[in-house]
């Protein structure tokens, strides 16, 4: 499998996907996705990953860009395989850590030693102008983590989409791409069922992703929805029933 694919590039703009593993874990993990946006001088990089992945995304990121000129570190939210090296990152670019205020107090648990460094967002999101276009912090809380963003690039169109839209052994993961959403549905189903926490939040965060010119959803596992396919993900995904409507098959029957 390729482990980096560029996604978008136009002028000095590109945007670029990495697919790297913790080898030693790979068989027993879900398949991780890094993305990097690059333009011009500047970068952004999203959802670096765990300290195990480290030193090989960075060789990465600087055959795009030196990495001493990152200007956001983005975390969708604290789990470890988006988070864990925010201590490692931190000491090796001078960028900005951005994330959800709810998990700030959490980073130093990572490691981190400066917190000045953190940007933390207030739940409802924000825009943060980017050269000649802007990203845009999407909340997307309770899908799965409480605190929990999306980010939306103006130049490339891609929504950058975190744990949402994330499948658990598709055959379409191996190349990174959903060519037919029918037959990929299938491993969407039971990740979205036990990770989102209700339909409330499924409706809100695709009306708040409907505000924006999408052609690409981009999530951190799995594969990528374009064009059609990212249409029929967010239809599906606004009805996609979550951990509140399946809470009486979460515990056992009363017993008398």
């Amino acid at each position: 499998m390729n482990k980096e694919t560029v996604l978008f590039e136009e002028g000095a703009h590109k945007c670029v996907m990495f697919s790297l593993e913790d080898e030693e874990q790979e068989e027993n993990s879900l398949s991780v996705n890094q993305f990097l946006i690059v333009q011009g001088d500047s970068a952004v990089l999203i959802d670096p990953g765990s300290g195990a992945i480290f030193t090989e995304l960075y060789d990465a990121v600087a055959r795009h860009i030196d990495p001493r000129k990152i200007k956001y570190i983005f975390f969708s939210h604290q789990d470890p395989d988006v988070a864990g090296a925010i201590a490692e990152w931190s000491v090796a670019t001078s960028a900005q850590l951005v994330i959800s205020g709810l998990w700030s107090r959490f980073m130093s648990h990572y490691g981190l030693t400066d917190s000045s460094r953190i940007i933390a967002l207030p739940d409802h999101g924000g825009r943060v102008p980017f050269k000649d276009g802007f990203i845009q912090f999407i909340p997307a809380h309770f899908l799965h983590s409480p605190g929990n963003f999306s980010l939306y690039d103006s130049r490339s169109k891609i929504l950058f989409s975190g744990d949402i839209g994330a499948a658990i052994l598709s055959p379409q993961n191996l190349n990174k791409r959903v060519d037919d959403f029918e037959s990929h549905r299938p491993f969407l189903e039971s990740f979205h069922r036990r990770y989102m926490a209700s339909n409330v939040f499924c409706r809100a965060w695709v009306r708040e992703v409907r505000r924006y010119e999408v052609d690409t959803i981009a999530p951190q596992h799995g594969s990528l929805f374009r064009g059609g396919n990212a249409a029929a993900f967010l239809e599906w995904f606004e009805n996609v029933e979550g951990g509140a409507e399946h809470i009486d098959g979460l515990y056992l029957p009363n017993v008398e």
